[in-house]
Order: C-alpha cells, then structure tokens, then sequence
C-alpha cells in the first residue's frame, strides 16, 4: 500500500492552519435561494467537512448586486447576508473543518439598481460568439474594487477562515490581467503594470476592511491558451508582486471557458496542468495549489512528493465521493467512489439546475437521502447487475436487507463494459470496477452466469424484486436493417462484431459518435449519418463540442439531416431536402438508441410482492439515472 505521508501533512496558509493538504476547490451547485444560504446547501458541505478534507472553498460568490442573477449562486453584497453565511461556517467549524469563501464577478453587470444587465469587460473586446461587451467606466471599475473589499470584509465577519478571489477562467479579474481582453489606455490598462492594477487594489482594500491578517487566496488561470492571452512565464512575473501584495497562497487552473482546449474532460490526461503549480511555485514563496485531472490520492501523493505542488485542488473527485480523503488516510482506495470526469455536475449547473452527479446520487440531498438500517429485513432479489443492479444491491445489504444480485453474463458491469470502451472513456472502468468491489464487500449472494426467468423468481418468493435487466439496441424498422453487413454499436464495442474498411454509422449521438471515434482509431473510413440537424445533441454542453472537436480531428466524415431509408449490401440510402443520395459503405453500424428491456417486468406483474424496475429496464437513458434509481428503491425498501 502506498503510504500517503505528504498528502497528510499540516500546512499554514498564512495564518490559517490546515491538517492536511487536499482543498476542495469552488463549484458552483446552485443550492442557494435568493442569493441567500439554504440548508441543502449547508448540508452538501458539512459531508465534505466531514469527509476530512483540509479546506472547502464556497463556489463563487457575488460582491455586487448589479451582475447578472444566477439561480442558485449566493450574495456577499450587503450585510444581511451575513447571519446566514455565519450558519455556513459555523456548520462547517461544527465538523471540525476550515472553509473560505470564493468571491468573483463574471461578465455582467447593470448600470444601476434594476437596471438590465449587459456583458460588460475592461475594454469593448468579444472573445465569444454572440458576445459584445461594454468596456467599463472608471467609476464603474472603482466602485468593483469597493465591492470585492467589502465582501471580503463581511466574509471574515461571517466567520470565513479565509477570501479566495476569483482571477481565472476569463471572469472579470481575469480579463483585467490579460492583454487579450485589456486595451485600454488608462490606469487599468495600457501596460503590464496597470493591467495588474485592478488586482492590486483589491488586494490592498481588502488588507484595509478585513484585516491585513486574513489569509488571502487567488485562484489564477497560469495559462490561458487565448490568441493573444498570458501563458505561464507571464504569470511567473505576475505571481510575485501578488506574493508582496499580500496573497497567501496561489490556486492555479488552465485555460478559459471559451478557450478552443479541452480542460476538465475526461480525455484529459489525469494531472494534465499540474506543470503550471510547479512553474509558479518556483517563483514564489507562498503554498501553490495544482489542480484539475486529479481524481487519485496516489496521484496527489506523488506530486506532492516530488516538489511540484504544496496542496492538492479537487472538486469533482470530491463531489463524487466527499469521503475521499478519510478513506485515502485510513488506506482503503478501493472504497473511494470515483469521479469519472463525465462533466454531469458542470451540466446540470450551467442547464441552470442545482448540481447532480452521476456516480453519487446523494450529492445535494445529504440531508434528506441517508441511508439507515430497515427496521424489517427483507429479501430482496436484484436482478441484472450492471450500474443501477450494483448500486441496488449495495445499498440494500447496507440497510441490513437479504440481498441475492443475479446477472446472465459472466462478470458484472453491464452497459458500462462497453461504455468504457473508447480510448478516452477508460475512467468508467474504474467506477464499475470500485462497484465490483463494493458488490463483494457488501455481503450481497452473487449469482453470475445464469439467466433468470419468471416462473423460479415467483417460486422463489422474494418480498422484493429490483429489476435491472437494462436496455438493448434499438433496430430500426427500415428496409435492409437486419442484413449481414449491418451490426449495432453495442456488438461492434463489445467486441462481438468486426467491421469493413468502410464503415458507415446510423446515428450521431453520443453512442454513434463514440463508436465513430474508436473505428477511425482503428483505421477505418467513418461517416455517420444523423437525422438532426447536429451531431450530438443528446451529449452535455461542457463535453459536446470536444466530441465534435475530436470527431473533425479523426477525419470522420459527418452528414446531418440524413433521413435512412434503406440499407443495401453496397450501402445507405438517405433522403435529405435535395432529393436522395446513397453512401457507399462495407459495413453499417446501427447507433440509434436503445430501448428497455420489459419482458421480465411483464412476467412478474402482479406475480411477486413488490416490483421495482430501475435504470435502463424502466426506460433507457444514462448512467446518472440508473445509480440515482438504484440507489433511492433501495433506500426506500
């Protein structure tokens, strides 16, 4: 076992003392209401103070009323957000945990009190499409800096153990620092200096209203990757003149939000950006943070251990499991529930909906869905053990219930054995395989190999059935669908199908345009053909246009508004507004949905005592929904 002796390490952040040197880092979750603090809120980062890391930071938090309303998002702009604040810290304290509260402004603001809100930036440059900011009068610029102070002020006030200002991914501080967005010619712009100006005196107002003695955090983009923007040797001349300003410690992250690089996907390597800490830390004296891709203690043990780093950033990893680091100090890594970096929890926020997670249903009801031992054990039946049958099953046994888990294949998994098939996708992998091991630790009888059917499950009498008999390909009822050249993308990632030269794939949603990436990884000649009007609808807004990004790089070959009306040996026919073309192909793979599988609830209906279909079996849609099933039937048996 791999003994984690500096990840556990105390370390002071200016007078702040931490005990160990993971930071759960800002995430926005909008658990808020009314700017204001809610106890779903309260809830979500009490489990992660519980869970042993050694600082929390809040998602951002707005110092001004004037930018735009984001549902969820909390207020520092006036004192009477303080008692509520204090309920946070407080709540924090009570579990023995440090937390600091991140303050920023994004790009918007209203010229006055119920005033519309307008993109505004230091000066009148676009970076994103559709955008057209206003550049920002002096008075508008001071009375941020007057904002920022303040909040920082009536942070401390309310019990924060430190402020961390938001100076990265493009948001107003950023955009003030870097050249790409900075045109202006007066005292905040013009040169290296005045563009840090804004900065500056932030900094130093703050040192006046909240005490030169209450440790100061900036989280910075240490490379931007924007045409014209700073990249790391710059921030190595930044750094230390905030180190002199008074910053405690730099927080460190890539890129911007409307930058053409991928980030956080899971196509990133994992410690893809830890090169940046260690590029900043050379040049300052003040604890450095390396973050982003970094999901593993192992991981953070080594770039600990190797000087590239002095704390560790984690915010997905700790949203998915909030008892990572207990569990990595006792040694039990098999136990931490990993993220998957699939982007589900920055969807659900950016879709303007509180914060979900794919691998860990209790994120945001922590409160509410714990899991107690049942007052009646029962024996439960789960039948079917890929993610929501595992999940099931786990929960089950841990509320003290009788569980036997039977799946017809030879090993569990289900859909997600071919889900992790994609080169990039290999982080899937590593949550089937930490529910495997949750199956085995739990008690739960394992029964594998066997194909159950109706009549012994209703002998059998089990007081409750969990059916998680998942989905299958749809097959499309269109002429030539099932002919010899024609497979599904199941059996093509499973491995049970090969493929021609020329491969032509039905369908472009995240199935058909994963299947399309690993062909074309493989040599083949991919198009694929999709009804819609674009590829990928059904993929999330953080991860879509990286599908697309990497589909373009592959050579794939993408036709939309493609209607399939035939399937030939030579082919496919489509019809489009053009009238008919036909696409020459050895192989057609089919990749347009899938569809429940219904037989056995059908067989059970009214046979057994209780029936609870979940995930895939009740209507096929994506791993969040399957785990969250899984686990809210088990918890309510």
């Amino acid at each position: 076992m791999t003994e984690l002796k500096n990840l556990f390490q105390p370390i002071k952040i200016g007078s702040l003392d931490l005990n160990n040197r993971i930071i759960f880092l800002a995430a926005a979750n909008g658990y808020g209401s009314e700017d204001m603090v809610t106890q779903r809120m309260i809830d979500f980062y009490v489990e992660r103070a519980r869970g042993g890391a050694g600082l929390l930071t809040t998602g951002i938090i707005a110092p001004s009323s004037l930018g735009m309303p984001i549902p969820g998002m909390l207020g520092i702009y006036h004192d009477r957000f303080i008692p509520g604040l204090r309920q946070l810290t407080e709540a924090v304290h009570a579990q023995g945990g440090k937390i600091a509260a991140q303050i920023g402004l994004q790009y918007y603001r209203a010229r006055e009190e119920g005033a519309p809100t307008e993109e505004v930036a230091p000066s009148a440059v676009s970076t994103r499409r559709g955008s057209s900011p206003r550049e920002l009068t002096l008075e508008e610029i001071q009375d941020m800096v007057e904002d920022f102070s303040q909040g920082a002020r009536r942070a401390r006030d309310a019990g924060f153990d430190a402020v961390e200002f938001h100076c990265g991914i493009g948001y107003m501080i950023n955009r003030f620092l870097s050249p790409c967005t900075n045109k202006r010619s007066d005292q905040y712009g013009g040169s290296f200096e005045n563009r840090l100006r804004f900065l500056l005196d932030i900094l130093h107002a703050t040192s006046r209203k909240a005490g030169d003695d209450f440790p100061i955090i900036c989280r910075i983009s240490g490379e931007e990757f924007m045409e014209g923007g700073y990249g790391l040797e710059d921030y190595q001349k930044i750094t230390p003149i905030l180190e002199r300003a008074g910053v405690c410690c730099l927080n460190t992250q890539a890129g911007w939000h409307e930058c053409p690089r991928p980030l956080v996907h899971m196509s990133v390597p994992r410690g893809a950006f830890v090169y940046i800490a260690e590029g900043i830390k050379k040049v300052v004296n003040i604890p450095v943070v390396a973050a982003y891709r970094i999901n593993d203690p192992i991981l953070a043990e080594d770039i600990l251990a190797q000087g590239r780093a002095d704390l560790i950033g984690m915010a997905r990893p700790l949203i998915a499991d909030p008892e990572l680091p207990n569990k990595a100090r006792e040694g039990r890594i098999e136990d931490i529930r990993p993220c998957i970096a699939c982007g589900h929890c920055l969807d659900t926020v950016m879709e303007r909906t509180p914060m979900a997670c794919t691998v860990n249903a209790q994120v945001g009801r922590e409160g509410e869905w714990t899991v107690e031992r049942a007052e009646r054990p029962k024996r439960v039946f789960v039948i079917g053990g890929g993610p929501a049958g595992m999940e099931a099953a786990v929960v089950a046994a841990r509320r003290g219930h009788d569980v036997t888990l039977f799946e017809k294949m030879g090993q569990l998994g289900g859909n997600l054995i071919p889900a992790s098939v994609p080169s990039y996708k290999w982080e899937i992998s590593n949550f089937t395989n930490y529910l495997k091991t949750q199956v085995g630790k739990s008690g739960v009888r394992l029964r594998l190999g066997a194909e159950i059917v109706g009549k012994p499950i209703v002998q059998e009498k089990p007081d409750v059935v969990i059916l998680a008999t998942g989905a299958r390909s749809i097959i499309p009822d269109i002429p030539g669908a099932r002919g010899k050249n024609v497979v599904t993308a199941h059996e093509v990632l499973s491995g049970e199908k090969n493929v021609g030269r020329r491969v032509i794939i039905v369908g472009g949603g995240m199935i058909g345009s994963e299947t399309a990436e690993f062909l074309a990884e493989k040599g083949k000649e991919v198009t694929i053909l999709e009804m819609l009007e674009r590829v990928g609808a059904d993929i999330g807004r953080t991860t879509r246009w990286v599908i697309l990004q990497r589909l373009t790089n592959a050579g794939i070959r993408i036709e939309t508004r493609a209607n399939v009306v035939e399937i030939t040996d030579k082919g496919v026919k489509v019809k489009r507004e053009g009238g008919e073309e036909f696409f020459e192909g050895d192989t057609v793979v089919l990749a347009v949905g899938l569809e429940a599988n219904k037989e056995l609830a059908q067989q059970l209906e009214g046979k057994v005592a209780s029936l609870y279909p979940v995930g895939d079996c009740a209507e096929a849609r994506r791993i969040a929904q399957a785990i969250e099933e899984g686990f809210r039937i088990a918890r309510e048996i």
